[in-house]
């Protein structure tokens, strides 16, 4: 287990190449919506997102208590990393051919991450050793579930797969309550919040990466134009306006304040845990509006493509002032006209080419990143609120 200090437990190395296979799921989430942007598409998109979100962030929150240095713990990390490729090849068609494989990877990360550390943590932490007994049962509760939807057919998949999903959000929420040995308090919860924070943050940069590299992957297969150049400078910029929204002032300031928490495994669980994945899918959707946009970026802007210009910014958005109501405990009134501009933009959609479209979409992020960082110009440390 890792040995608390005053000072801040950093990201290991090997927690960031750990990461290297998310940066492939990603990939293969973003590829999934764009070549299926329909309702269903979007669906399947969303509950596969949801099984690697908590993957990754289960994962995290094991690392926050064992320590990566350790050789068992390194390893197991590397047996997480191998389910994890075959999670993340299996999403292309994980609703098709690979449901199986998708679900026996899912459920052997889960389950056998949380056998692993109630292993590792008895002999040091019976208070570590009883919650990790309810994680674990809740992982085998849910189990069960992905199987039977990855030997289903396609539409009852869809129904096991959403209630092992269902299980797994609401597993935290309830303390993981467990019949006979009760739930958990998030009080219990023995956190280091400024290193999960920082989690978060990487991960928001590995979305953000998808982003530049499908601009980049794109432009370079494309003939160079001034059309397809400010196309491709505009999906550039928007990745820009992203990173400035959440770390200029939300990543640092959160890493502060959870990590002075009274209750960080509060604040862990609701900011860190659920309402993160909101700007993750945000930055995915956005990074499907980019590739559209640079492979029509004049004429008429499409309800896929506006809906992805839209509905991504809106997400990013809304997942950032959620998340820093909850640390802050006000709301940062710069992000709600953001939101309230991004809808005033639907009705001009029919309007406007989908490169004018981005860049409008742009500009509401430039704004609200401006106001945020110019409200709080010459304020003190003490006085930082959003």
């Amino acid at each position: 287990m890792r040995r608390r200090s005053a000072e801040h437990e950093r990201v290991t190395y090997v927690e960031l190449f750990f990461d290297l296979v998310f940066v492939f799921a990603v990939t293969q989430l973003s590829h999934l919506l764009l070549e299926h942007p329909t309702p269903l598409g979007v669906l399947q998109t969303a509950m596969l997102l949801s099984a690697v979100w908590w993957v990754w962030i289960d994962t995290s929150w094991v690392t926050n208590w064992l320590d990566p240095q350790t050789a068992p713990v390194r390893m197991m990390l590397f047996g997480l990393m191998l389910a994890g490729l075959v999670l993340s090849t299996s999403i292309p068609t994980a609703f098709e051919a690979r449901a199986l494989p998708f679900a026996l990877a899912y459920v052997g990360m889960q389950l056998g991450r949380s056998v692993f550390v109630l292993c590792a943590v008895r002999p040091h932490s019976p208070g570590a050793y009883l919650n990790f007994k309810r994680i674990t049962a809740w992982a085998a509760l849910s189990a069960p579930l992905w199987i039977a939807g990855g030997l289903a057919d396609e539409e009852a998949r869809y129904l096991f797969w959403g209630a092992g999903l269902a299980l797994d959000f609401a597993a935290p929420a309830t303390g993981f309550w467990t019949p006979w040995i009760g739930g958990s308090s998030t009080t219990e919860w023995d956190v280091e919040g400024h290193h999960l924070a920082e989690r978060c943050a990487l991960f928001t940069i590995i979305a953000l990466g998808e982003s530049i590299l499908v601009t980049g992957v794109t432009f370079a297969r494309m003939e160079w134009s001034a059309l397809t150049i400010t196309a491709a400078g505009t999906a550039f910029v928007g990745s820009i306006a992203m990173w400035w929204i959440y770390f200029n002032v939300g990543a640092e300031k959160g890493t502060e304040r959870i990590a002075a928490s009274d209750d960080p495994g509060r604040l862990a669980r609701l900011a860190y845990t659920y309402v993160h994945l909101l700007p993750i899918a945000g930055i995915i959707v956005a990074a499907v509006a980019d590739e559209l946009i640079l492979a029509h970026p004049s004429g008429h802007t499409d309800l896929k493509t506006a809906l992805a210009v839209l509905v991504g910014n809106a997400l990013f958005l809304a997942g950032n002032l959620i998340f820093k109501r909850i640390l802050f405990a006000r709301p940062a009134l710069s992000h709600m006209i953001g939101l309230g501009l991004t809808a005033l933009l639907a009705p001009a959609a029919a309007w406007l080419s989908p490169l004018a479209l981005a860049m409008a979409g742009n500009a509401v992020l430039i704004l609200v990143a401006a106001w945020e960082t110019w409200s709080l110009h010459g304020v003190t440390e003490e006085e930082v609120e959003i």
